[in-house]
C-alpha cells in the first residue's frame, strides 16, 4: 500500500510584520527596515506512511525566491523522491495549472514511484497542508 502526501504552494512576504511598539507619549514611532517587496514561495508536502502508521506524518518543504513554475515543481518532486527514500507516493494536488501542465503530466508518467490525484475544487479543508499555511500566516 503506497504512502500518501498532500502538497501545496504558498507565498510569503519578506517584509516584517506590523506590530505595536512603544515610544514617548506624543511621538509616533518610526520603524525602518531595508527590505523591499520581494516574495518567497514555499512548496510543502505532508506525508503519511500507509505501510507503517506508527511512524506518524512527515513534513518536507522547499523555499524559493519568487514563484514556482512547472520546472521548479519537478525539481521539488525529485527532492521529494529522495525524502521518501523511493517509497511509492500518491500526491494529492489542487487544480493549479503548473500541477497539471503537459510537461508535468509527461514527467509524472515516467515516474513509477509517483501517482497524482486531483483534489476537488474549492475544498481546502480536504488538504492537510492548508492547516500548516493557516498556522504560518
Amino acid at each position: 500500500m503506497p504512502g500518501s502526501s498532500s502538497s501545496t504552494k504558498w507565498g510569503v512576504s519578506l517584509l516584517p510584520q506590523v506590530r505595536r511598539t512603544y515610544a514617548p507619549r506624543g511621538r509616533t514611532p518610526l520603524l525602518r527596515h531595508r527590505l523591499n517587496w520581494k516574495r518567497a514561495s514555499m512548496a510543502a508536502a505532508l506525508g503519511y506512511h500507509a505501510s507503517d502508521p506508527d511512524r506518524g506524518p512527515r513534513l518536507c518543504f522547499h523555499l524559493k525566491p519568487g514563484g514556482y513554475d512547472t520546472a521548479a515543481l519537478i525539481e521539488v518532486l525529485k527532492q521529494l523522491k529522495v525524502f521518501y527514500r523511493g517509497e511509492r507516493v500518491v500526491l494529492v494536488w489542487d487544480g493549479l495549472s503548473a500541477h497539471w501542465s503537459r510537461t508535468m503530466r509527461a514527467w509524472v508518467a515516467e515516474q513509477d514511484w509517483l501517482a497524482l490525484e486531483r483534489s476537488p475544487a474549492y475544498a481546502p479543508e480536504l488538504n492537510p497542508v492548508e492547516l500548516l499555511w493557516s498556522s504560518l500566516k
